[in-house]
């Protein structure tokens, strides 16, 4: 079995939630429990939502933007079986996040 960040991105416009309907909402969430409970035995590390970036870097800290709304860890025979199960997932289907982008864990070179 192989590990995988899997990484909600949201859409170009940052969502209001106090926008959406709060039965959709409601519907959103309880289809998100259901993925995971759904996948249980493949989650690793439950994540959850992502506040704002700040970059640190050569030239010091500053506030940034991107489009990484929450993370999970899961693990899987492949990389396209992890994929796999992002497919429908209700933070695209439901909710306004634009897609699941999924990237396997890979060793740390010199190391095992």
């Amino acid at each position: 079995m192989a590990i995988f960040l899997a990484l909600y991105m949201g859409s170009d416009t940052p969502m209001d939630p106090g926008a959406m309907d709060p039965a959709e909402i409601e519907r959103g969430m309880a289809a998100w429990g259901q993925w995971m409970t759904d996948h249980a035995e493949s989650v690793l590390v439950t994540g959850g939502p992502l506040g704002k970036t700040k970059k640190t870097g050569k030239d010091g800290v500053t506030d940034i933007r991107n489009k990484v709304a929450g993370y999970v860890i899961v693990e899987a025979d492949s990389h396209e079986a992890a994929a796999q199960m992002f497919e429908n997932h209700p933070h695209f289907a439901i909710f306004p996040g634009d897609s699941v982008e999924i990237m396997e864990q890979l060793p740390i070179p010199g190391q095992g």
